[in-house]
């Protein structure tokens, strides 16, 4: 078993390392943005293609903190391509670094998505994870973003975009669900009180969500009244 002053010693290098990758990540945040996206988008591919798996997710999720700090259409592109990968931690890390520029420029996010939902084949884990992050944005165009996700081929996306239009409670988006209400397409959803899974349908999960935001229609009625 180390002693305490091997355990202090190690936290040390473990501070010292972090200061190293804080100094390393400003001087590439600093570098001509151009030429650094180049260089970091290449970097992406070759992340995705690692077989080491540990390796895939430290590269992946360091590019994402960096991407986070360019603008333009390339560098939400590859964030959402980060989000696309296999590995949790990476999406995790590019969905955050999506989210904050979507609160700061959501217009470049918003493009983003649209181009996603035209290049992204379906059962892309991008397609699910997207629907979530922007519902998040208290943004007026979220909501027709998500009617896009709602008329896609991906089973999932559709039934992500559902669920984060009940979460966003706009009773507006009652019109957006009910051309669903009757789709047998089927999905997996996990039992909130177990580990449990089990197949439904997108029209019930169209149905469930009309039942959920008629409150809020009832209310609106009121207040127009």
């Amino acid at each position: 078993m180390p002693n305490r002053q091997a355990i202090e010693t190690t936290l040390g290098k473990l501070f010292d390392a972090e200061r190293t990758v804080r100094k390393l990540h400003d001087e590439l945040a600093m570098l001509p943005p151009d030429q650094t996206l180049d260089v970091l988008l290449n970097a992406v591919q070759a992340a995705k293609a690692e077989q080491d798996e540990d390796e895939a997710v430290l590269r992946l999720v360091r590019l994402s903190s960096l991407l986070g700090e360019h603008e333009g259409p390339r560098a939400v592109d590859a964030l959402v391509d980060v989000l696309a990968s296999e590995h949790p931690e990476a999406r995790r890390a590019a969905g955050e670094e999506l989210e904050g520029l979507a609160y700061d420029r959501f217009k470049e996010v918003a493009q983003g998505v649209e181009r996603a939902l035209a290049r992204l084949p379906a059962g892309s884990p991008a397609l699910y994870e997207l629907p979530y992050l922007i519902a998040e944005v208290p943004e007026p165009g979220v909501t027709k973003l998500l009617a896009m996700f709602l008329k896609h081929s991906d089973a999932d996306a559709v039934s992500a975009a559902i669920e984060a239009l009940v979460e966003i409670g706009d009773p507006g988006s009652a019109a957006l669900l009910r051309p669903l209400v009757g789709d047998k397409r089927t999905v997996e959803m996990e039992d909130d009180s177990s580990d449990a899974t089990s197949d439904v349908t997108l029209g019930e999960l169209a149905e469930e969500a009309l039942g959920m935001l008629s409150p809020y229609e009832d209310d609106e009625e009121e207040e127009r009244s």
